[in-house]
């Protein structure tokens, strides 16, 4: 098991989860809020959101919907590489139809999820994926319905 340098991070305690779950309901809930329904102070609810975020084991922002704000297209490849995963992994990092990056085991190398305003986007950037030149392949998987997203982990 990998254990942070900070242990004090390795395991959650029931407040941090409490709070954490308070902020997943609703991320602009006050201190004052937090605080009244873990039975701590505002300083300490606050003190407590502070580390979580800057140990990067809370992060909070808004999440949009992207059909909503004009992106029709999104969809998952996987990619198929010859050399350094890394390598590919950090060069899609820079490309901000990307919304996350999965090294994997099995028939893909490396699952993309992206984010495209149209097919025609999503098609330019399949091109642009496929001239790195440890790509060997891409496999594209449209969404045609999310059923189902969740951001509640770790505190049930």
């Amino acid at each position: 098991m990998t254990t942070h340098p900070d242990s004090s991070l390795n395991e959650l305690d029931e407040i941090s989860k409490r709070i954490i779950e308070q902020l997943q309901e609703d991320g602009r809930r006050s201190y004052a809020a937090i605080a009244e329904s873990v039975g701590l102070s505002d300083a300490a609810v606050r003190q407590r959101i502070k580390r979580l975020i800057d140990s990067k084991l809370l992060e909070i922002v808004a999440v949009t919907d992207p059909l909503r704000v004009g992106f029709t297209r999104q969809a998952m490849i996987g990619v198929r590489i010859n050399g350094q995963l890394g390598d590919v992994a950090k060069a899609l990092e820079s490309f901000s139809e990307v919304s996350y990056i999965v090294l994997t085991a099995g028939q893909y190398d490396l699952l993309v999820e992206v984010v495209c305003e149209d097919d025609d986007h999503l098609l330019r950037l399949l091109g642009r994926m496929r001239e790195l030149p440890a790509v060997t392949s891409t496999e594209t998987f449209m969404y045609l319905k999310l059923h189902k997203q969740r951001y509640d982990w770790g505190t049930r």
